[in-house]
């Protein structure tokens, strides 16, 4: 957070996982992070997932997602930016007429629909991640380091009383 020139002092991290281990969304839960201004914060701010992509050797999607007004997503590799789109929504030739369908399919290709497509989700699923329960760790209190899935217990109760695993 530093690194983007915020101070931790009133800041936390929500870590949401969704559908399993392959999607995990991390965000900054501070003041400078929320509405609109929040989403053209997250257009220029990217160090949380840069480092991530660096420490866990996985690639990193960044986005920013404003309804009136943009949506963006930036790719990491190995702590460099290796992908990416911007989408301003006055600059978009929609559909011609009030086809529901063919905006749907237009926005399929937008920078949302693109990385949804990549995690195998649809886009409204993206779009809902940040309604789905999370865990709040809070930066200003010291924690040991423990694994991921600890942060999650309910989830975790959930899977081993899945049917694949009661056999």
């Amino acid at each position: 957070m530093e690194e983007d020139g915020q101070g931790g002092s009133d800041a936390g991290l929500l870590v949401t996982v969704l559908g399993g281990p392959r999607i995990v969304r991390f965000a900054w839960d501070a003041p400078f992070t929320y509405g609109r201004a929040g989403a053209r914060w997250y257009l220029t701010h990217h160090s949380l997932a840069r480092r991530l992509s660096e420490h866990l050797g996985v690639t990193v999607h960044a986005y920013a997602f404003d309804p009136d007004e943009v949506e963006q997503v930036v790719a990491y590799a190995n702590g460099r930016r290796v992908g990416g789109e911007l989408l301003r929504y006055d600059e978009v030739e929609l559909p011609e007429g009030d086809d529901d369908d063919a905006f749907l399919r237009a926005q399929a290709s937008w920078p949302l629909g693109h990385v949804s497509r990549v995690l195998g989700i649809e886009r409204g699923e993206l779009l809902r991640i940040p309604r789905n329960a999370s865990a709040l760790i809070d930066l200003r209190r010291a924690m040991q380091p423990q694994p991921l899935w600890q942060l999650f217990p309910d989830r975790v109760r959930q899977l081993r009383e899945h049917a694949l695993y009661a056999q």
